[in-house]
């Protein structure tokens, strides 16, 4: 079996990922389990650009093949934003993710309904410099003032599908983990679904 370290230190996001690849023939570790405690500066201008950045420090760390993925959050009557800043986007230090959503709902006061929002997820399967693939993947949706539901993290419990008639977080692991944006990216990102397969 394959070893695939996970670029991330967020626990979420690595369950995440553990259960959408979880059909997969992979071990997948995070870098809490090699000791490393990379803590890497998201200073690229897009998504595609701050995934690399994490799958390059991470494969020099650990010279392992790495999985790498940036999210966000856009809003179209805010012109995109938080989008690569989502995480960053409240101002107050220590910001969780209820204090991000507050912050959002405060920017769009006042504004007209709906509120029409496109969570994006870049990810990256990173084996070299000269060897790496990618995918974005998107999913459509709208930001409701109300936040609802409990099984999910960020800004899903804003994130309202009128498919479903639910937030995101709202949707359950399950349903989420096969239409999220970050399903969609690792679900496509065919090169990591050869590997694996080999």
């Amino acid at each position: 079996m394959k070893t695939l370290l996970i670029a991330s230190n967020n626990q979420h996001k690595y369950e995440e990922i553990s259960a959408i690849l979880s059909t997969l023939s992979l071990r997948l570790i995070k870098p809490v389990d090699l000791g490393i405690t990379l803590d890497v500066s998201e200073t690229g201008n897009s998504y595609l650009e701050n995934s690399l950045i994490k799958a390059e420090a991470f494969h020099q760390a650990s010279d392992l093949p790495v999985l790498a993925d940036d999210s966000g959050l856009e809003v179209e009557l805010l012109g995109g934003a938080p989008g690569i800043h989502s995480h960053r986007f409240a101002p107050q230090p220590g910001a969780d993710d209820r204090d991000r959503c507050l912050y959002l709902l405060e920017q769009l006061q006042g504004m007209p309904k709906p509120w029409y929002a496109r969570f994006n997820c870049v990810a990256v399967f990173y084996q070299s410099f000269a060897e790496w693939n990618y995918f974005h993947g998107k999913v459509d949706g709208e930001i409701i003032e109300e936040l609802r539901g409990d099984d999910g993290f960020g800004y899903d419990p804003i994130f309202y599908m009128p498919e479903y008639q639910k937030t995101m977080a709202e949707l359950g692991t399950t349903i989420k983990n096969q239409i999220s944006h970050r399903a969609n990216a690792l679900n496509n990102l065919t090169a990591l679904h050869k590997w694996a397969s080999q």
